[in-house]
C-alpha cells in the first residue's frame, strides 16, 4: 500500500454535530462565486430554461461528489485530502503530479479567479484605470500573502464573520431583486443566439456552475470529526446540498427576473447593479464593500490552505525541501507562502491582458482540476479493491453508481474545458505537462510503512 502511515490519519476528536457540519459545509460552498459566475454561465446558456437547468445539474453533481468524498474522508481522515487519496490509490508519482498541479495551476488559479472578482467590485469603488481590476487583484494577493507570512492567529474568527457577511449580501441581493422587479428596467430583451456547439456551450456553462458550487469536497475533512459519521454523514450531505442548491436557484431565478438572460450576460458586477436599481448608489457601494470583504476572506482562506500543499511537497521531495520551511515564531510556512504568492501574481499579470480575466483564469485551471477530480472519483473504486479491510464509517449509497457518474461528469468537463476554453486551457495543460520531467528530477522520499 502506498501513502502515509495510518498513524498520521488517526481520527480527530468527534466534536461536530449534524448542524455544525452542515453550517460549515454551506459556509464553505456559498462564497464569492455567486456574485461573479452567473453572467459567465448565462453566456453559455441558450435560454432561461437551459440556464436554470445548469444550476440544477450543479446541485446534483455536488451531491454525488460529496458522497464520494464522504466515503474517502471517513476511511482516510487525514489532513492531506486529495493528495492523500491519490497517493494511496494510484501511487506516489500520481500524488506528486497532483501536488505539482495544485501548486502551479489549481490552487494558484483559484486564488487568481477570486482576486479578479474582487478586482471588478473594487474597481467600482476606487477606479485605477483600464487595468484597474488587475491592479486591485494583485494588491489583494500581495497584501494577504504578507499578512499570512506575518501570522494568521485570528483567521478562523475572520472566516466565520465573513461567511455571515456573504449570506447577508446574498439575502440583500434577493430582497433587492424582488423589490426592483416590477418594472424590469434592466431587462435587455430576447437573448442573442449563441455561436458554437450546444453541447460544448453547456459543458463550459457547467464548468462555471460547478466553480460556484466549489467546496463540497470539504466533506472529506468534516467526516473525520463528525459524531457518528456512519449515521450522520448522509444527513449532512443531503441537508447541505438542499440548502446550497435552494439558495442558488432562488438567487438565479431572481436575477433572471430582474435582468433577463441577455442582461445577465452583460452585467459584470450584478450585485451592485441590483442594489443601485432597488435602493440607490449608497446601498450599491455598501454591497460592493461587503462583496470585496467576502472576496478577501475567500482569497485569504485559499492562501492558507494552498500553502500547506507546498509544505507537503517539500517534505516528500528532498530537492524541494526549502518549501517545507516553517516559521515557529509566526506559526506559518513562510517559504511556501512566498512561492505561492509569486506564482499567483504571475497568473494575475497573465489575466490582465485577456479580454475577460475571470474567464481566462477559469480556462487555465478547469481541465487540470477536472482531470484530477476524475482520478479521485475512481479512487473510491480502487481503494475498495486495494484496501477492502479498511473501516469505512460512511459508505457511498448505491455503489458503484455515484463514483461512476462523477467520473463520467469529470471526463466530460475535461473535454469541454480543454476543447472550448481556448488558449488558457492549453496553457494550464502545458504547465501540468511540464511537471512530468520533474518526476525523475525530484524523486519522492520513500513512503512510510
Amino acid at each position: 500500500m502506498n501513502g502515509a502511515p495510518d498513524a498520521a490519519m488517526a481520527r480527530a476528536p468527534a466534536g461536530l454535530s449534524v448542524m455544525d457540519a452542515t453550517v460549515v459545509l454551506v459556509g464553505v460552498v456559498i462564497g464569492i462565486g455567486i456574485f461573479g459566475f452567473p453572467p459567465l454561465v448565462a453566456q453559455h446558456a441558450g435560454s432561461e430554461w437551459a440556464y436554470i437547468a445548469l444550476w440544477c445539474a450543479g446541485g446534483f453533481v455536488m451531491l454525488i461528489g460529496a458522497l464520494c468524498y464522504g466515503e474517502l474522508g471517513s476511511a482516510y481522515p487525514g489532513s492531506g485530502g486529495e493528495y492523500l487519496y491519490l497517493t494511496r490509490a494510484w501511487g506516489q508519482r500520481v500524488g506528486l503530479m497532483f501536488a505539482w498541479a495544485r501548486c502551479t495551476v489549481i490552487q494558484t488559479g483559484a486564488i487568481a479567479v477570486v482576486a479578479y472578482i474582487y478586482g471588478d467590485y473594487a474597481q467600482r469603488l476606487a477606479p485605477l484605470g483600464p487595468h484597474g481590476p488587475a491592479l486591485h487583484a494583485a494588491m489583494a494577493v500581495a497584501a494577504l500573502t504578507a499578512l499570512n507570512i506575518a501570522g494568521t492567529r485570528y483567521s478562523k474568527r475572520l472566516q466565520w464573520m465573513f461567511t455571515m457577511l456573504t449570506l447577508a449580501a446574498l439575502a440583500a441581493v434577493l430582497i433587492a431583486s424582488l423589490s426592483a422587479a416590477g418594472d424590469h428596467p434592466l431587462r435587455a430583451g430576447a437573448p442573442a443566439p449563441l455561436a458554437g456547439s450546444p453541447a460544448g456551450l453547456m459543458g463550459m456553462g457547467m464548468v462555471f456552475v460547478l466553480l460556484t458550487y466549489g467546496g463540497w469536497n470539504e466533506a472529506a475533512y468534516l467526516s473525520g470529526e463528525l459524531r457518528e459519521p456512519a449515521r450522520n454523514m448522509s444527513r449532512v450531505l443531503l441537508i447541505g446540498t438542499a440548502v446550497v442548491t435552494g439558495a442558488y436557484l432562488l438567487t438565479n431565478l431572481a436575477l433572471l427576473r430582474i435582468f433577463g438572460l441577455q442582461g445577465l450576460r452583460d452585467t459584470p458586477a450584478l450585485g451592485a447593479d441590483v442594489m443601485q436599481l432597488a435602493v440607490g448608489p449608497y446601498a450599491a457601494a455598501a454591497l460592493s464593500l461587503t462583496i470585496c470583504a467576502t472576496a478577501l476572506s475567500t482569497i485569504n482562506g485559499t492562501i492558507i490552505t494552498g500553502a500547506r500543499v507546498y509544505c507537503a511537497l517539500g517534505r516528500d521531495v528532498p530537492r524541494l525541501r526549502a518549501l517545507a520551511g516553517w516559521s515557529a515564531r509566526n506559526e506559518t510556512p513562510a517559504a511556501a507562502l512566498l512561492a505561492q504568492g509569486a506564482i499567483t501574481l504571475a497568473l494575475v499579470a497573465l489575466g490582465a491582458y485577456s479580454e475577460n480575466s475571470v474567464q481566462a483564469m477559469v480556462a487555465y485551471t478547469a481541465p487540470v482540476f477536472w482531470l484530477f477530480m476524475l482520478l479521485v472519483a475512481a479512487s473510491v473504486w480502487r481503494l475498495r479493491r486495494l484496501d477492502p479491510q479498511r473501516p469505512r464509517p460512511f459508505r457511498v449509497p448505491l455503489y458503484p453508481l455515484p463514483p461512476a457518474l462523477l467520473a463520467l461528469t469529470c471526463a466530460g468537463l475535461v473535454y469541454s474545458s480543454a476543447v472550448y476554453a481556448g488558449t488558457g486551457a492549453l496553457i494550464g495543460l502545458a504547465v501540468l505537462a511540464a511537471g512530468l520531467p520533474m518526476l525523475r528530477l525530484f524523486r519522492p522520499a520513500p513512503a512510510g510503512p
